[in-house]
């Protein structure tokens, strides 16, 4: 007799594989990584730091700059012959050194909450802060949102997110102090974290096992992290920025009437009434015959894995060896995943050249990365696949922060620098995307989002670090890409203690296996 895994994975087949309905479904996840994308790399923009100058006193002042102390002043406002024997440039005491700042000029050009809240000297470690309450709202949702999609289903808890995204971004908008724009990215955090928990594996339950691996290869996430890029160009105003993301993350709210709740997760929860109407909706939709499943009841009550109604926490993941071992091994690659990823896209305006064409190349370069996934992890497997691009990573981090130490021609450290960071981007980038479509598959269906919901905190412990390493390495160049040279080759090393998944089933329930000459049973997953 099939398990309910092997059952479901034929009827999944029978409905038309990878169909129009599967199509439409990405597409509108496609649509919401808007959402996700734009809030959590909108600091890259948001954050950086434009060009600033100190004034100082003991010198005439202008009756534009006269009614200043300690403010900020647009540079557009300030004639060129007060800033020709005002200013000292990005310095928060005068050359004398005995004063502070009697006010700060900033570069009009953009409109950041630098030059909003006036974050420097003092204040700078505000905007580092800022990102890591951020991160810290992604941790506590990561863990909390894989338990509620677990228990409630994956499609409320995947628009519940998309909700929070889009009224917090518009509010985060019309911020009016620092702490108030805190507050705001705390929430979007939280609104993050719920959504990067459920929108994989959401999905992947509806997909068919060879064709797991195209939805990591869609560059959606670089599309949008791109156009990123080109937004903050045209509109060059982190307010503007804020409310536009959360119009555009609205408009997903929508798909709410097309999306129907995992068929997978209905049958786990012995919803089976539901799912058959799920399934037929499938098939409708694929332009295929409704599969006949009458046998369904038969198989789940005859499938000695399967456990019904039962609720399954956060501490399945440690009750046995096997989903212990495997939660720590990926946990050192979502970690790094974390940190690297963040700490690059973070450090963007520490790259020489124009910021806004910087942050669309460090975007595309992923494009080519993630295509490639779904080749390589077919062809080769999931383990040497994120072996492969974690090793990319590694050196190329290694790259980065040796160009930054060495003494060499401007010229050449800059071209250095900035190729390795993108070579090093591109690793990364790789290497999450093939150990996100590796968790999915060793964790069985009614614990995935909790394990996947794991996996993404700990991936948040690193986010919540890597901006205050990418302050760090702007007073001691080179320290935050060593640390991302250590933990990348440290992963690049755990993935291969991971049980393969290539053309494996997904599982559904936890196995139960009798241990020899003991007392009891041990839960066990076998993909």
């Amino acid at each position: 007799m099939k398990t309910t895994s092997e059952y479901l994975e034929e009827v999944l087949e029978e409905t038309g594989g990878f169909g129009r309905f599967q199509m439409l479904l990405h597409g509108s996840i496609l649509l919401s990584k808007v959402s996700i994308t734009w809030s959590l790399l909108i600091m890259a923009f948001a954050g950086a730091e434009p060009d600033w100058w100190c004034l100082y006193p003991n010198t005439t002042l202008t009756p534009a700059l006269s009614n200043y102390s300690s403010a900020a002043v647009a540079e557009s406002n300030v004639t060129p012959a007060a800033l020709g024997t005002l200013r000292a440039y990005k310095a928060c005491t005068p050359p004398s050194n005995e004063t502070s700042c009697q006010a700060f000029v900033f570069d009009g050009s953009m409109n950041t909450i630098i030059n909003e809240w006036m974050l420097v000297c003092d204040e700078k470690w505000v905007t580092a802060t800022v990102s890591s309450v951020q991160m810290a709202g992604l941790l506590i949702s990561g863990l909390l949102g894989g338990q509620i999609a677990d228990l409630i289903g994956r499609k409320p808890t995947f628009y519940v997110s998309i909700f929070i995204l889009a009224s917090f971004n518009i509010v985060a908008g019309f911020s009016t102090s620092w702490v108030m724009f805190t507050v705001t990215r705390f929430i979007i955090g939280l609104g993050c974290g719920a959504y990067l928990t459920v929108f994989y594996t959401f999905s992947v339950e509806f997909t068919p096992t060879k064709f797991r691996p195209i939805q990591i290869a869609v560059p959606d996430w670089s599309i949008w992290a791109a156009l990123l890029g080109l937004c903050s160009y045209l509109l060059k105003d982190w307010k503007s920025l804020h409310i536009l993301t959360g119009a555009l993350t609205g408009v997903s709210l929508f798909t709410w009437w097309i999306v129907p709740e995992s068929f997978r997760w209905l049958v786990s929860h012995d919803k089976l009434a539901e799912a058959d109407r799920v399934i037929k909706k499938i098939a409708r939709f694929n332009n295929h015959p409704k599969p006949e499943l009458n046998k369904l009841r038969t198989v789940v009550d005859s499938d000695v894995t399967f456990q019904g109604n039962r609720k399954y926490t956060f501490l399945e993941l440690f009750r046995d060896r096997t989903l212990l071992k495997t939660t720590a091994l990926a946990g050192v690659g979502w970690f790094s995943c974390g940190y690297a990823y963040y700490a690059i896209s973070y450090s963007v305006d520490q790259l020489s050249g124009d910021l806004y064409l910087n942050m669309f190349l460090l975007s595309v370069i992923d494009i080519p990365a993630l295509i490639s996934i779904w080749y390589l992890s077919n062809r080769l497997g999931r383990r040497w696949t994120c072996l492969g691009y974690f090793l990319i990573g590694s050196f190329a981090c290694l790259g980065v922060a040796i160009s930054q130490m060495i003494d060499v021609e401007k010229d050449l450290q800059k071209s250095l620098i900035n190729g390795f960071a993108l070579a090093a981007k591109f690793g990364v980038s790789a290497a999450w995307a093939a150990i996100m479509a590796f968790t999915t598959e060793v964790y069985p269906t009614v614990v995935r989002n909790i394990g996947y919901g794991t996996q993404n905190s700990i991936s948040r412990i690193g986010a919540l670090i890597a901006p205050q390493l990418v302050l760090v390495n702007k007073v001691t160049p080179g320290v935050m890409y060593i640390i991302c040279f250590v933990v990348t080759l440290g992963s690049a090393i755990t993935c291969l203690l991971l049980t393969e998944t290539k053309d494996r089933t997904i599982s559904d329930n936890l196995e139960v296996r009798t241990k020899a000459g003991g007392r009891g049973a041990a839960s066990a997953t076998r993909i």
